[in-house]
């Protein structure tokens, strides 16, 4: 008896030493009887689940997870429907909730972080709205594209200055700042870590944040990895002669280029001599990239049969969504590899993303822009 004591004791000893202290993360989902809930982590690998439960009439459910090395982010979701939170400490975050508003009219306690998630949430998700509104009105000529372009550039330019000012900045230590920095609309990162300058910053200063306070968190190293390829793409140091790739100067004048399609396909610009060419540079993943691609094909359904022909240099660090994207365009699209490294910037003296070239069936350069606006008549012109 003594000895069955002492194993018993034994394993409960054990036992408390392998205990990792937890959070728990609990709440009511009404009008939800046999839904699966589903408690899920968003780990920087992708999500991975955790538990679930079957509600029942009353919708409890009770989580429990170890505690984060670092602020980390969860979510729970009945079918396609998600509420993001994060937890970093022992917390129990409560959360109440409707089925048919589990995403968006919820409430949480227990995490002042989960709540400013929330709040940047249902921001996006006006966002996106305004985004699509403004997208109908185009697709139905009651705007014209240039209108459109300009609308979405400061509806989107309003939104990330308010994030910036009131989440970033406010508190670059706090989880809603890194949830922030990677929100998307049109399934394109608001925040370019890795071109634009200004977004570089709000990557460093969340990164040098959270250095300070979880040095050795792979979350930390992960947007800390982030900020430092940011400052290294967008310093203004001009690449030198010995760094320049050998593009060919035609007699004519244009800088020859050759790159590959997403197919792997070469493709020169110098081959399409003969015919009245767009050249353009890019980079899909910002918030102009739509609207630009639809003014380009409004061009070329117009000039095509004509001879007009599109080569599209992407700059986007993406090849995936790089190549999700060009396969869907019906004209040349070719990428380089050195993003806005790349020496074709500085040869064509690009001053800023997009830039359109017109070159005439002599392979000489027409006009330069970075809008389409006035392209009209010039390819007209030419063609």
């Amino acid at each position: 008896m003594k000895k069955l004591f002492s194993l018993a004791l034994l394993a409960i000893v054990i036992g408390a030493c392998n205990t990792h202290p937890q959070f728990v993360v609990e709440g009511t989902v009404s009008d939800a009887a046999d839904k699966v809930l589903y408690f899920e982590a968003s780990a920087i690998s992708g999500i991975q689940s955790l538990d679930s439960v079957k509600l029942n009439g009353k919708g409890s459910f009770r989580f429990k997870a170890d505690e984060p090395e670092s602020p980390e982010f969860f979510r729970l979701r009945i079918e396609n429907k998600v509420i993001n939170f994060s937890a970093d400490s022992t917390e129990t975050i409560s959360f109440k909730a409707s089925y048919p508003e589990f995403a968006t009219g919820y409430t949480v306690e227990g995490s002042g972080s989960s709540q400013r998630i929330k709040e940047l949430t249902l921001m996006q998700m006006e966002l996106q709205s305004q985004a699509d509104a403004l997208l109908k009105l185009a697709q139905s000529r009651q705007i014209g594209v240039d209108v459109y372009q300009d609308s979405l550039t400061t509806l989107v330019k309003e939104y990330k200055d308010k994030v910036k000012n009131q989440y970033i900045y406010a508190a670059p230590y706090d989880a809603s700042a890194y949830f922030a920095l990677f929100q998307r609309l049109n399934n394109v990162q608001l925040f370019d870590a890795l071109a634009d300058k200004e977004d570089v910053r709000c990557f460093a200063a969340v990164a040098t944040s959270l250095d300070n306070r979880y040095p050795h968190a792979n979350r930390t190293k992960n947007i800390y990895n982030i900020a430092i390829k940011g400052l290294r793409n967008t310093r203004q140091a001009q690449p030198s002669a010995e760094e320049m790739p050998e593009f060919d100067v035609q007699e004519t004048g244009i800088i020859d280029i050759e790159l590959s399609d997403v197919r792997g396909k070469m493709h020169k610009l110098s081959d399409l001599k003969g015919k009245v060419v767009l050249l353009d540079f890019t980079i899909y993943q910002t918030e102009v990239s739509a609207a630009h691609n639809i003014a380009l094909n409004q061009l070329y359904e117009k000039y095509a049969s004509k001879g007009l022909e599109i080569y599209q240099v992407s700059f986007d660090v993406d090849e995936h969504y790089w190549k999700t994207i060009a396969s869907n365009l019906p004209w040349t699209c070719v990428r380089d590899i050195n993003s806005t490294n790349s020496s074709l910037l500085s040869l064509y003296n690009v001053q800023g993303i997009p830039a359109i070239y017109l070159i005439n069936r002599n392979s000489e350069l027409s006009a330069r822009s970075e809008t389409i606006e006035d392209f009209d008549e010039a390819i007209k012109k030419l063609l």
